[in-house]
């Protein structure tokens, strides 16, 4: 059985703010690989729910953040695409995140 090992180094300021993401992964051979957010989400199986992480840098912008959570619905549809099979509602998905980043201003209409 192999193991695979991904690090994720956050520097925070005094008052505990991040500063700074730093992610690496060995086996992909990525070593300190910067990043202003992160969403890092795991299945619980006792519970029947998600527990999750979410962390971004205070430099950060609005605008930066707008992109960065609409990429990350449309991620979410090819998951569940794959994951599923159900091309119906991952499209609804990419649908529904498509008018949002519309109405944020990522995607001009």
């Amino acid at each position: 059985m192999a193991e695979n090992k991904i690090e994720i180094k956050v520097t925070t300021d005094e008052n505990h703010v991040p500063t700074g993401i730093h992610w690496t992964a060995p086996n992909e051979k990525i070593n300190a690989k910067s990043a202003k957010a992160m969403t890092l989400v795991f299945w619980d199986e006792e519970s029947g729910s998600s527990m999750n992480m979410d962390l971004w840098i205070k430099e950060m912008s609005v605008e930066e953040m707008r992109h960065f959570i609409c990429q990350n619905m449309m991620l979410l549809a090819d998951t569940f695409e794959r994951s599923t099979n159900d091309k119906a509602h991952a499209d609804a998905l990419r649908g529904f995140t498509k008018e949002l980043a519309k109405r944020v201003g990522v995607l001009e209409e």
